[in-house]
Parts: C-alpha cells; sequence; structure tokens
C-alpha cells in the first residue's frame, strides 16, 4: 500500500512532543502528604531527548499547511488537535473542540494502536470539556501505550483531582515528576500543596516552575499562579509585583491582567483594577473575569454598567447550556447571587454529578445557602474545606451559613479567616464579610 513520504523519526517525535507540551498546559486548570521531588525515571530510550524540545511551533494553520502534504502523518493530527483546544482556551470558542476531536479521531483512524498523541489529546480534549470520568479513561489508555508518558500522567492528575480523588491525583502528579521535572510537572506539583493549604511549599514549587519554564506561556502561567498565592497569604503588593512582570514578560495576557486587577482591587485602587478586568474581558471573556468586573461596577453603585457585565455572563451560560455542557463554578454564584438561588442549586447539583471537586462544593453551597437550605449548605461548605485550602471567599461563604444556622462562634473564626487575608476577597464580598462580622460583634 503507498505511503506518502514521512519525515525521518527526529521530526515525527518533535510533533509528539508539540502536542504533550499542549496537552500539559491546556488541561490543567486546579490527601496524603507527598515530596513531589523527581524520583529515577524510565529507561532513556523511552522518553526521547527531543521530548525536551518544547517550542509551541505547532500552530494551526502550520500544522494544517503540513497535513495537506503528509495527510496520513498521525502525529501531526495529534498535534493539530492539541492546537486546537488551545485555540478553544484563548478564544472561548467551543467549536474548537469539535475540530480538536475530529483531529484525534482522524490520527487514531491512521495509528489505533500505540498513539499516545491522539490518546493524551482525547484526554485533554475531555478535561476541557470538563468530562473528566472521559479524561481518566482516555489518560489511562495512553499509559497503558507508554507508561512512560509524563503528559499522560498529567491529564490523569488533573482528572482525579476534578473528580475528588485527591490521593490519586498525588500519586499521578509523583509520577509526572519522576519521569520529567518540567515546568507542566512542577506547576501540578504545587496545586497539590496549594490544595492543602501549604501556600509556602506551593509557591516554592511553582517558582521552581518558572525556572524551568520553556516557552511564553509557561512562564506566564506561573507567574499567574504566584500572584494567586501571594493574594491568598494577604500579601497585595506581592500580588501585584508578581503580576507586572509576568505582563513585562507577555503583555496582554489576560489570566496577568485578571491577576492585576485583583491586586489593584485589594490596594484600593479602583480604576486601575477596572481597567484590567475591563481589558481582560475584551481578550479573552472568561466568565470569572466577566463577574469580577460586574461585581466591581456593582460595588462602585454603577448598576447599568455591572448589569451590561451580567447580561455577558447569561448570554454566555444559554451557551454553555446549549451544547449541553456543565455549569462551572462562576456561573453558579453568579446565578446564586445575582439571578436565581433555586436555578443556582440545579446548576452545581448538574456539575457536582461530574465534578465532585472541592470548588464545586464550596458552590453548592453556597446556592444552597442562598436558597435558604443552611443544613444542608453546611455539608458541602465543609467538604470545600475539608483540605485545608486558603480560599477567602469559601472561608466566607461557610461564616454565613454558620451565621443562618445561629452558630456565630464558628461563623466569626470563619469570618477572622476570610477577612485576615482581605486582599483575596473581591471588594464586593469583603464588604459583605465585614458588615457580617460587625453584626456578630467580637469575641466575648
Amino acid at each position: 500500500m503507498h505511503r506518502e513520504t514521512r519525515t525521518p523519526g527526529r521530526s515525527r517525535r518533535r510533533l509528539l512532543a508539540i502536542a504533550i507540551t499542549l496537552a500539559l498546559g491546556t488541561a490543567m486548570f486546579a490527601a496524603g502528604a507527598v515530596l513531589i521531588e523527581p524520583a529515577n525515571p524510565g529507561p532513556p530510550e523511552t522518553t526521547p531527548s527531543t521530548l525536551r524540545d518544547t517550542r509551541p511551533a505547532g500552530t494551526v494553520q502550520a500544522l494544517t499547511a503540513r497535513l495537506e502534504r503528509l495527510p496520513r502523518d498521525f502525529d501531526a493530527w495529534s498535534a493539530l488537535g492539541m492546537a486546537h483546544i488551545e485555540q478553544a482556551r484563548t478564544t472561548t470558542d467551543p467549536a474548537a473542540y469539535t475540530r480538536a476531536e475530529q483531529a484525534f479521531r482522524r490520527s487514531l483512524a491512521l495509528q489505533p494502536q500505540g498513539n499516545t498523541g491522539a490518546e493524551t489529546g482525547m484526554a485533554a480534549l475531555a478535561a476541557a470539556r470538563h468530562d473528566f470520568t472521559t479524561a481518566r479513561t482516555w489518560a489511562n489508555k495512553a499509559i497503558t501505550s507508554d507508561p512512560y508518558n509524563p503528559a499522560a500522567y498529567g491529564v490523569l492528575a488533573d482528572a482525579h483531582t476534578q473528580l475528588g480523588h485527591y490521593q490519586d491525583a498525588e500519586q499521578a502528579v509523583q509520577k509526572m515528576n519522576d519521569l520529567r521535572p518540567d515546568a507542566a510537572s512542577l506547576a501540578r506539583a504545587s496545586y497539590t500543596f496549594e490544595l492543602r493549604g501549604n501556600t509556602k511549599r506551593a509557591a516554592e514549587l511553582m517558582r521552581r516552575s518558572l525556572t524551568a519554564a520553556a516557552t511564553d506561556s509557561e512562564r506566564a502561567f506561573a507567574h499567574t499562579c504566584l500572584s494567586q498565592l501571594a493574594l491568598e497569604d494577604g500579601d497585595a503588593q506581592r500580588t501585584l509585583n508578581e503580576a507586572e512582570q509576568g505582563l513585562r514578560a507577555t503583555p496582554g495576557d489576560a489570566a496577568l491582567l485578571d491577576a492585576r486587577a485583583r491586586a489593584n482591587a485589594a490596594l484600593g485602587r479602583t480604576d486601575q483594577a477596572l481597567a484590567d478586568w475591563q481589558r481582560a474581558a475584551n481578550t479573552v471573556p472568561l466568565p470569572h473575569v466577566v463577574l469580577a468586573l460586574g461585581e466591581m461596577y456593582e460595588r462602585l453603585g454603577k448598576q447599568p454598567q455591572a448589569d451590561a457585565q451580567y447580561a455577558l455572563l447569561k448570554a454566555q451560560d444559554t451557551l454553555r447550556a446549549s451544547a449541553g455542557s456543565p455549569p462551572d463554578t462562576d456561573a453558579v454564584l453568579f446565578e446564586a447571587d445575582h439571578q436565581s438561588p433555586a436555578r443556582a442549586v440545579a446548576m452545581a447539583e448538574e456539575a457536582l454529578r461530574g465534578r465532585p471537586f472541592l470548588a464545586v462544593h464550596d458552590a453548592y453551597a453556597w446556592a444552597l445557602h442562598r436558597a435558604g437550605r443552611d443544613r444542608e449548605a453546611l455539608t458541602h461548605a465543609d467538604k470545600a474545606l475539608a483540605l485545608g485550602t486558603r480560599q477567602a471567599l469559601w472561608s466566607y461563604h461557610r461564616a454565613a451559613i454558620h451565621h443562618a444556622l445561629g452558630d456565630d462562634t464558628a461563623a466569626r473564626e470563619d469570618l477572622e479567616n476570610a477577612l485576615g487575608r482581605a486582599p483575596a476577597l473581591h471588594p464586593l464580598h469583603a464588604g459583605h464579610a465585614r458588615a457580617l462580622l460587625e453584626r456578630i460583634g467580637p469575641r466575648p
């Protein structure tokens, strides 16, 4: 049977490396103690040296042009699928996910067995669609095809995390770091400690991830995470410094603009915060950014401007529902605070069925509270904070629930935790938290 001329093995492996790199950057993202220090990796010949070449040269246009010449290049089809996932992330265009799946399916049709790139890609795609059970299945398939594939362990870790299997996630992260302690592996290790509330260790590992970063996008991601960790530690100036350092290297990065906006909001620089949130929303209108912008306008008494952002969120949720995708936590919180608490409860229940993650438990707890179902809400608020995660908003949510149930001692403790890291709370929620603490009064 005739086959098109293929490029040498090095080029094919580089395409796979591109696919792996995109998988690690896209699928990410968030029990037991782990060291997350690299152990002895697998046989050198199983992990080609070309996997270290992680420059993201595989754009949609370049890969499409390549496939016009070499339509049976299954590695290129996998890389194209990954490029489409990245495109969906940066444009919020759900149609890109469909194109990604078509590319992966084509790759698998050309190479059904041992096609680690396409299998890892299908796992990353499922994770991006918040179908974490399917992501876990595909990641395990990729690991069966190549037990020394760090990318597959990365997506497996993401899936286990979102499914609430935190010890399994840690084991996958450990294996990933054993195989290749690069920027993506160290970032996942950082998140493991962040979920446990150990922000100091999380920052140390994220700093190592920044040092290991080989691309602008990896560096921007590391600075974003370091900024968020500083915010949860209550250090608004360090939050700002990390965001600005990242923006000097990658101007216009939406996640870094969001990080700088939160720092400026914490420092009382309202105009700068609004400008950064607006610019981030104009670049990539992600729900958490649009919600933060709308709530800042509401905090300032500019309800028409807030309503414009809320209208965008409602339109996004309509598109999400029509596509059959599960709700995300930002959509649930928006619905609970600004629309219908009863619908927020239904949305959270839908999300929780496929994603019993800490943040979803928090969103469900808040929706139940807003709907007047505080006894049920407390169960899920406790689950959200069960690992010791430092999230000021979650502590505020549980405080409000405790207060509604008449337990002001517990409410005061949670409020002190939330307001002790006041910069981590959006100004709108910080105002509500301070008002609640004043109503409860000082410790007896």
